[in-house]
């Protein structure tokens, strides 16, 4: 199992049976196959679908009007529902989304949360992100601990853009799971193998370190 699978496992815990669930673009898909046993969600999706099971199993055998908030070609399952853009963003600021699970460029110890541009690039827009943060009822992020250059992703103060302030509940990593509470961020579980000393020298962040920390398996 690689970092990604890791975190995709881990992160698919948090769920309980029947919520209602937004996975954002790229790694937070993954979670669908990481579900425990007798847990089902019910994905919920931007662009206005309720109900997503993920990518068809042969993409040609997909049908094209159905696709995910990143426009991948998705499938529906048994009782899903389709209704308009504004009636989705309805259900999600009005707080019936149980948790949102995202991605990011950058998150601090503040649960501030950066993950829609990096000042020079091309980029797409903040889509309905900024919305998910504030109206879902849990935030969790899945993100590598570190970037492509070592440095590392959770951070003292973002420095990018900010898709939302304060609104981060969890991080999870290949390292650690973080839990952010109004005293700040706690080290909750640590990677099989994975010690404090470690996750701490990773993490520009200040962490919060209990007598107690679990395990993430």
């Amino acid at each position: 199992m690689n970092n990604r699978e890791f975190i995709a496992q881990r992160t698919a815990k948090f769920f309980q049976d029947g919520d209602v669930v937004n996975l954002g673009i790229g790694m937070p898909t993954m979670c669908l196959d990481y579900l425990p046993e007798g847990i089902d969600i019910w994905i919920e999706s931007e662009n206005g679908v309720l109900g997503l099971s993920g990518a068809p199993e042969n993409e040609a055998d997909g049908d094209i009007d159905i696709v995910d908030a990143s426009g991948r070609v998705s499938t529906i399952r048994e009782g899903a529902a389709c209704f308009s853009s504004f009636d989705s963003f309805g259900l999600i600021r009005g707080g019936h989304v149980a948790a949102t699970v995202l991605g990011a460029y950058e998150v601090d110890q503040e649960g501030n949360l950066a993950n829609w541009m990096v000042p020079g690039k091309t980029c797409a827009g903040m889509g309905g992100a900024m919305d998910l943060v504030s109206g879902a009822k849990s935030v969790i992020i899945m993100t590598e601990h570190c970037d492509k250059y070592g440095k590392s992703k959770i951070l003292k103060k973002c420095t990018l853009p900010l898709t939302a302030a304060n609104e981060v509940d969890y991080i999870v990593t290949e390292l650690c799971v973080l839990h952010r509470t109004e005293k700040g961020l706690v080290l909750e579980e640590l990677a099989p193998n994975v010690t404090v000393e470690e996750v701490v020298s990773k993490t520009d962040a200040d962490l919060i370190i209990p007598e107690k920390i679990g395990s993430m398996v």
